[in-house]
């Protein structure tokens, strides 16, 4: 499942949300403090485009929650809202209730970046 999933994630939606985070990347990298940010985005972007069979584990410290709330402040919300709204669509077919479960994950991912690590 997880080569076929992936290449009908890539091609039905995946690529949005894989540029969303590129996006994110490239505008936290402009700035001189924001590239450790950035480059945690292009690390997730590669997640966000094929996100079957790969898992996320969640740990760090105080520099990772420091981290965090600056990110959810600045790009988290808009980043896990709009990985939420999409798994909520998708949800609402049988067909589409193992690609609305990959959006969840993204979500809570855009929610919580720093710390992850992609398994």
């Amino acid at each position: 499942m997880g080569c076929l999933g992936n290449l009908i994630w890539f091609l039905c939606g995946g690529i949005w949300q894989g540029l969303a985070w590129t996006l994110a990347g490239i505008l936290w990298t402009v700035t001189i403090i924001g590239i450790p940010i950035g480059r945690q985005c292009f690390k997730f972007a590669s997640l966000a485009f094929f996100p079957f069979g790969k898992e996320i584990r969640y740990g760090g410290g105080a520099i990772s929650l420091l981290a965090n709330i600056v990110w959810l402040l600045i790009s988290g919300i808009p980043l896990a809202a709009a990985a939420a709204a999409n798994g909520l669509l998708l949800c609402c077919t049988i067909i589409g209730i193992p690609f609305g479960l990959q959006c969840f994950k993204i979500a809570k991912l855009a929610l919580m970046p720093f710390g992850a690590e992609i398994v």
